[in-house]
């Protein structure tokens, strides 16, 4: 009984032990939670000789285009901001106050870096990357010694980089890429920085750095190395082997790109390589091969071997890397490299590779059968290159998610049902192929696709009407210019859902009108087809960031709508050759950035109107076979100052041509004729020398957009010389098709040319003289044997003229 009497009392106080410690536990946390929370939630404002000289730094900064430093006022502003650590891109240490961080990175601020920043004491990160900076690398920022984060990249700095930066022994990163006015003479300095791991002096010239290989393999926690377009290859003694460290490089990731480098090159890049070397980026040089050293590189995942100028045999290439390396390599990208030979069957020992890219090469015969069964591939690239055959039908075995086989002699694809397999497939070009002639309704049972090109494939076929609704909101990219294909578009709304889509269906016959567009597409081209109806569909893109719109050679009808706000950002609208007609509409000032307008060949008409002087974009004007009237505007040569090109043939001009356009300074395409013209030709058009350039000026002509696909727009005029168009045969030189080369004429010394046309010349002003005088003498006397009264008259006068001088000769004898 005691027992259990004890063990009832016991319980009771062990429960009230635990409650207490509970309680006990819980207010310390509670105080510890509070005091956290009190330091968090206070608010330290900035030390005030730190906002000072935040303020005096914004001084210096002569431009500021998106007004970054705004918030950046003194306290009696009106747009003050009391506490500097809330200013944009700065950071504060929560506890001091201190300033510890700027980061102004790609603000395109321009002006001077202020002294001032010496007394931010504690300021540790320091990034002022993708600016407009400007005079020398200031040596004070050398004494700024807690910084271990420093980046000055893609500024306008000029003049050597200052030894002083070795005295930042605390720097990680140091960063000086893309500063290409500034010039190195020594590394020694750099020799300091123990503690760095990230390394970037892209694009300032090293040609005069002797064991330049040394001082990197000094810095023996150095991880990431970036030495793109650095003159490396001038540079006579990179490397010295008496005084190199025996330490193993601890580098991981090599960027030489751009450097002009041969394979020379390979017995100093060695002892920067290591079994712990992931990424080597050897682009942009001039190398032959590759060595087998690097096929031995045990980590190595990412190899970059792209736009090499010099021809490369892939099998040799392939069986270099086929060491350790094959098991470990993941992407791939050998690009543009002139890799010439065969797509060798070793392809299959790199059975870690997801990223494959050979395309615009020189690779010929088949296409190996084993790329589709490598396990990790993911994307595949071998697009322009001299691939024929037929697609294997292992490629439904592949787990791929992009497949870029355009620009090959590819002859078709295997069964429906090989390419149906490609269940994975998310990106698919097949661009120049040969798919046709029956649309390849397989792509149609691809349900993951957002990227489609099959142009130029040789299809002639009617597209299926269910074909414009097979992947809802999902396309970006759909390209079927350039075949045979017919049949009505029914919607261009539902598929494109995603920012910045594409479509071209250019060069075909598609017909009927467009009944719905997506506010989505950044590129509509319709270009060559037989669509009709009005255009007022324009009006559904609302808000949208379409630049590229091309509704030439077909025949729609109407007005254009006066709905051109939404399109701000267009950069080409062609509308020629269909059966538009009426006025401009006044929208049309809404396109400030509109590079080109075609509208040759319609039926549009009025004058020009003054809003289109908004449009100061403008390279390429063509307005010609209209019926647009009234003056030629002086409008034209003051506000279009960029026009290389501009085309007012076949309208209903009148009047004198205006001396204005002798302000367009880029002008090498002017056609005003079959216009009711007068006047004479101003005289200043002779000043415009861009006129006798050969070729366009810096590729005026040539229009670059960045869209999905990397589009290029080349504008094209049609140029009439007395109502005849682009001329040929004698006497200009260029020959007419089916002709032979003319010769052009044997040009004759100039001084015996001159002679010959002065002595010409006067031998016919005698030959008429002569011949003139005696035709005028004998009409004379002809005349007046012949008619009666001339003759008595004629005869009377000389009496009277005989008498007169009679007289006067004997009156000046008496005098004498």
């Amino acid at each position: 009984m005691r027992k259990n009497t004890c063990h009832t009392h016991f319980v009771p106080f062990i429960f009230l032990c635990i409650i207490i410690a509970l309680a006990v536990v819980f207010v310390s946390f509670e105080a510890t939670n509070a005091t956290s929370l009190h330091h968090l939630s206070s608010n330290y404002k900035c030390i005030d000789n730190e906002k000072q000289a935040l303020l005096h730094f914004k001084s210096f900064v002569q431009h500021d285009p998106d007004r970054l430093l705004s918030t950046w006022t003194h306290d009696d502003e009106e747009e003050a901001t009391n506490d500097c650590c809330e200013w944009f891109g700065i950071t504060c240490n929560n506890q001091t106050g201190h300033v510890t961080r700027i980061d102004l990175s790609f603000g395109f601020l321009e002006g001077k870096i202020s002294p001032s920043l010496l007394n931010l004491s504690y300021l540790n990160h320091l990034d002022l990357n993708s600016n407009y900076f400007y005079g020398a690398i200031p040596m004070f920022i050398g004494s700024m010694t807690r910084l271990r984060y420093l980046d000055l990249g893609f500024n306008s700095f000029t003049g050597a980089v200052p030894l002083e930066l070795g005295n930042l022994t605390n720097l990680k990163v140091l960063s000086l890429g893309d500063l290409q006015g500034c010039r190195i003479e020594t590394l020694e300095w750099l020799s300091h920085l123990s503690l760095l791991e990230d390394l970037d002096m892209s694009s300032i010239s090293l040609s005069k750095v002797d064991n330049w290989v040394n001082v990197i393999l000094s810095l023996q926690k150095l991880s990431t190395l970036r030495l793109d377009g650095c003159d490396l290859s001038h540079v006579m003694h990179p490397y010295s082997y008496s005084s190199v460290n025996s330490s193993s490089s601890s580098i991981v990731s090599i960027h030489l790109r751009n450097n002009n480098l041969n394979s020379s090159m390979y017995h100093w890049l060695f002892p920067l390589t290591s079994n712990i070397l992931v990424v080597l980026d050897l682009s942009m040089n001039k190398l032959d091969g590759i060595p087998k050293y690097v096929g031995n590189l045990c980590s190595l995942e990412t190899l970059h071997f792209y736009f090499n100028s010099l021809p490369v045999h892939f099998p040799d290439f392939l069986n270099n890397l086929s060491g350790c390396t094959s098991f470990t390599l993941q992407n791939l990208v050998a690009s543009s490299s002139q890799l010439t030979g065969s797509f060798s069957d070793d392809i299959h020992k790199f059975s870690s590779l997801v990223h494959l890219s050979l395309s615009d090469n020189q690779l010929n015969g088949t296409i190996s059968e084993k790329v589709w069964h490598l396990p990790s591939l993911q994307r595949l690239d071998i697009s322009i290159n001299s691939l024929e055959g037929a697609i294997s039908k292992y490629i439904g075995n592949a787990k791929i998610f992009v497949i870029d086989l355009s620009n090959n002699p590819l002859e078709g694809v295997p069964s429906e049902d090989h390419m149906s397999n490609l269940s994975y497939v998310e990106e698919i070009d097949l661009c120049s192929c040969k798919l046709g002639p029956s649309f390849p309704k397989w792509i149609q049972r691809l349900k993951n696709l957002s990227h489609i090109d099959i142009s130029n494939s040789g299809i002639s076929d009617t597209i299926p009407e269910d074909f414009w609704n097979m992947w809802p909101s999902q396309l970006t990219y759909l390209n079927l210019s350039s075949n045979n294909i017919t049949g009505k578009v029914t919607d261009l709304l539902s598929n494109f859902d995603v920012e910045s889509s594409t479509l071209d269906l250019g060069s075909n016959k598609f017909y009927g009108p467009i009944p719905n567009v997506s506010s989505a597409l950044q590129w509509l081209d319709l270009s060559k087809n037989k669509f009709s109806g009005e255009i007022n569909f324009l009006c559904q893109i609302v808000d949208g960031s379409l630049f590229f719109l091309d509704l030439s050679h077909n025949s729609f009808t109407g007005l254009i709508p006066n709905c051109l706000w939404h399109f701000k950002e267009l950069k080409l609208l062609s509308l020629g050759h269909n059966n538009l007609f009426g006025r401009l509409p006044a929208s049309i000032k809404y396109l400030v950035n509109l590079e080109v307008l075609f509208l040759y060949n319609n039926s549009f008409s009025g004058e020009l109107p003054l809003s289109l002087k908004n449009c100061t974009s403008l390279t390429f004007l063509e307005l010609g076979a209209n019926n647009f009237f009234g003056y030629v505007p002086d409008w034209i040569g003051e506000d279009l100052p960029g026009l290389y090109a501009l085309s007012l043939t076949s309208n209903n001009f009148f009047g004198t041509i205006p001396s204005q356009l002798c302000q367009l300074v880029n002008l090498q395409i002017l056609d005003l004729s079959i216009n009711n013209l007068y006047g004479t030709i101003p005289s200043c058009l002779n000043n415009i020398t861009s006129m006798v350039q050969n070729g366009f000026i810096s590729h005026q002509n040539e229009h670059y957009f960045n869209d999905t696909g990397g589009s290029e727009y080349v504008d094209r005029a049609m140029i009439k010389w007395q109502g005849i168009v682009r001329l040929c045969g004698l006497p200009i030189t260029k020959y007419c098709p089916g002709d032979k080369q003319i010769q052009a004429p044997t040009l004759v010394d100039k001084s015996e040319d001159d002679g010959e046309d002065i002595d010409d010349l006067k031998r016919w002003f005698y030959i008429g003289g002569a011949t003139g005088f005696a035709i005028g003498f004998w009409m004379a006397c002809i005349a007046l044997l012949v008619i009666r009264r001339w003759k008595h008259g004629f005869f009377h006068f000389l009496n009277i003229l005989e008498n007169w001088i009679y007289v006067k000769v004997m009156v000046l004898i008496a005098k004498v």
